[in-house]
């Protein structure tokens, strides 16, 4: 089985700055995360990030936030969604 794409998504806003939200399914585990999926959550402007989430081998589920990097606790595709939407809304000041 190879990488199966779930969710892709890209908003570019008025300002410049771009939300993309990339998940696939995965055959296999990317250790040391638990689950089956690969993700990356980007949110910022071309060559600056503000606010991404995402898993790589060795380091897991994580997230950035600025310069700060920090480990994330990966519940479900749906919390870690709702937890980038919230992050990227305080930055904007507004809904998205």
């Amino acid at each position: 089985m190879k990488a199966e794409r779930i969710i892709r998504e890209r908003i570019v806003f008025g300002d410049g700055a771009i939300l993309e939200i990339r998940v696939w399914r995965v055959p296999k585990k990317v250790p040391p995360s638990e689950h089956f999926l690969k993700y990356s959550l980007f949110y910022g402007r071309p060559g600056e990030r503000l606010v991404g989430y995402d898993n790589e081998r060795g380091k897991g589920d994580h997230r950035h936030h600025g310069s700060r990097e920090e480990g994330y606790q990966f519940v479900s595709i749906e919390q870690l969604l709702a937890d980038f939407r919230r992050d990227v809304e305080v930055l904007r000041g507004e809904k998205i």
